[in-house]
């Protein structure tokens, strides 16, 4: 819980206060008892896991208790939440490679593609530092599902910046992104900054979300002809559902799957959803 980022938009670290770090023996116990319950996936998240161990003060970090928790959870897969660019070096790829309960799926907060535009934002990177995530990550694991924000719109953002923002989505070929047009926090610096209008936000999260999916349907594309287990969740519009390691939707024709990890080789796409047959 907490974060000590202090990005201009965000009113987080005023609401929730500093980093508080759930120890490492206590996630490790509580993951296998969810195990015992027969939970199938556990998901690492919380304000900004990123930070997780900066408050306990004895050197441990993200990928240590990532680590231990994959030792604990057996053949339960875990899925890591938001991600900040720092988290991604070359000692972590190489350690989480060979966690063979790890799913392939990464988020990585951007928030913009342009430097001057993540400068007003206080964001602790820059684009060539994000691409660099970015490439570790497809060096390390094969055909991930690399995932993102982006926040359209932000105060004093012009359409050359906004342009580099495209231009920058497009250079990663993300398998998804979630598209905010900028809303204003009162109480943060970005409040106090000068507004751009909620019509040209409107719009430019339109633009940034056409390229969104153009990028997510050429993922998908990718994805056919591959086998994948998937984890059953719930019954939708004809398909038994649930998702595979990178996180994509996958549904077949079946009676009840729930709570059951089966092959699935992908054959087609419905929508935003793979389709497949049992093997």
């Amino acid at each position: 819980d907490g974060c000590v980022n202090f990005c201009t938009y965000c009113i987080i670290p005023y609401a929730r206060g500093p980093v508080r770090s759930l120890p490492l023996e206590t996630a490790a116990e509580q993951t296998r008892q969810l195990r015992q319950e027969g939970y199938q996936e556990l998901v690492l998240t919380g304000i900004e896991i990123s930070s997780w161990g900066h408050d306990l003060k004895n050197g441990e970090t993200l990928i240590d208790l990532l680590e231990a928790v994959s030792a604990a959870a057996g053949d339960m897969r875990l899925r890591l939440g938001s991600l900040e660019p720092r988290t991604i070096t070359e000692d972590f790829c190489r350690r989480a490679a060979k966690l063979p309960n790890l799913c392939p799926h990464f988020h990585l907060s951007l928030q913009s593609g342009c430097d001057e535009t993540l400068r007003r934002m206080n964001r602790k990177y820059d684009t060539a530092r994000f691409y660099e995530s970015v490439t570790l990550l497809r060096r390390y694991f094969d055909r991930p599902a690399i995932t993102t924000d982006v926040i359209c719109g932000f105060p004093q953002e012009t359409e050359e910046e906004f342009s580099q923002t495209l231009a920058f989505i497009e250079k990663c070929g993300f398998a998804a992104m979630h598209i905010f047009p900028y809303s204003i926090r009162p109480g943060t610096r970005a409040a106090a900054m000068e507004q751009v209008s909620a019509a040209v936000k409107e719009q430019r999260a339109a633009r940034a979300a056409q390229t969104a999916e153009t990028m997510r349907q050429a993922y998908l594309r990718g994805c056919v002809g591959q086998t994948y287990p998937v984890l059953f969740e719930q019954e939708k519009d004809g398909y038994y559902t649930g998702h595979a390691p990178n996180y994509c939707e996958v549904g077949v024709r079946a009676e009840d799957l729930h709570n059951k990890v089966l092959n699935v080789k992908i054959t087609g796409i419905d929508g935003d959803m793979l389709t497949g047959e049992l093997t």
